[in-house]
């Protein structure tokens, strides 16, 4: 069955586009396995709050299944967004040249490991050659990475590579920071445990000058 989705995947993709793509990741999955359904998925959280509680159809709990798989819709929806598409949207920079800075930007996220919420804030900065990408852009390629199953590491690097892929910039960095709920309820319980990541590319990596600036800018 895989097989045959990637074959009509292929005949049909340059028909209709990035639409397709989304929709055929979220039946057969990025790496060609068959997701599982709405339904199958629902049964899934009921057997987990069996795991819970004994009377799994008591009044509060009759709808949680559903109410669990309609939020995780929304939490996990950065599966359905695609980087490309989100960066295509670039205008003339009319010769600028200096940091393009957007900090302070919240998100959150779920640890792959626990399935706990962490959240934050990023800072994503670039230095664009001829063409800018709207601001919102950036915010919303954060959303894209954030909202899945992560790990912090992942998300910095993986906002790092697109913007470096899709921008072309002389130099483009990720900063974020972050709380994690499964050092904060759980394990040794580090309630104001903050963890920071970065990634450097380019002019950032290779000359301390704008990598300063940007330091100033973030702090200021």
């Amino acid at each position: 069955m895989t097989k045959n989705l990637l074959v009509l995947q292929t005949q049909l993709e340059p028909l209709v586009g990035n639409y397709w793509t989304s929709w055929m990741k979220l039946i057969i999955g990025t790496e060609g396995n068959i997701m599982t359904s709405r339904e199958d998925a629902k049964k899934a959280v009921k057997t987990l709050l069996g795991y819970l509680e004994n009377n799994v159809n008591r009044e509060g709990l009759l709808e949680t299944p559903t109410r669990v798989i309609d939020s995780w819709d929304e939490i996990f929806s950065g599966y359905t967004m695609d980087a490309k598409e989100i960066l295509s949207s670039t205008f003339n920079g009319e010769g600028y040249d200096g940091i393009v800075l957007l900090k302070d930007i919240e998100f959150h996220s779920t640890c792959e490991h626990h399935l706990q919420p962490f959240n934050g804030k990023a800072h994503v900065a670039y230095i664009p050659v001829d063409r800018i990408v709207g601001i919102s852009k950036l915010s919303r390629i954060v959303e894209c990475h954030a909202r899945r199953l992560q790990n912090q590491e992942r998300i910095t690097k993986g906002i790092a590579d697109d913007l470096e892929t899709h921008l072309s910039p002389l130099g483009c960095a990720v900063i974020i920071e972050a709380a994690h709920g499964c050092m904060r309820c759980r394990g040794v319980k580090q309630a104001n445990a903050i963890m920071s990541t970065s990634s450097m590319r380019g002019v950032f990596f290779d000359k301390a000058e704008p990598r300063q600036e940007l330091f100033q800018l973030i702090n200021n």
